[in-house]
């Protein structure tokens, strides 16, 4: 197998990375409210784990794929997760609330029209 086949297989898998991450944060916060979200330890750090993870998913990604897609806001996605590891002391519940309800749902239907383009 050629290094660019490889490659590009490797790109696309990191994107089903982040559509799994991302439907567990979902998952995860489907019957909660914003007090019950920060009050349950376990849903709370799984949940920030998985941001995480889909910021380190988005940076191994090529940069020309994420040219190529400017809809999917990569820097924002892997600034958040370099927050989350490196600030957990100073994570505001507001923001992460505002991520999960609002910018989760978005980011995967864009994901999911990424892979059907990019099969």
């Amino acid at each position: 197998m050629s290094d660019s086949i490889r490659g590009e297989r490797e790109w696309r898998l990191y994107v089903d990375d982040m559509l799994d991450f991302a439907r567990k944060v979902e998952a995860y916060t489907a019957d909660l409210d914003q007090l019950a979200f920060v009050s349950d330890g376990l849903t709370y750090d799984a949940t920030l784990r998985n941001l995480a993870l889909i910021g380190e998913s988005a940076a191994r990604i090529p940069e020309s794929v994420r040219d190529a897609r400017p809809e999917i806001p990569w820097r924002q996605i892997i600034a958040t997760r370099n927050r989350l590891i490196h600030a957990y002391l100073g994570i505001d519940d507001d923001t992460i609330w505002s991520i999960i309800r609002d910018d989760i749902p978005d980011l995967l239907k864009a994901l999911e029209r990424l892979r059907q383009t990019e099969g």
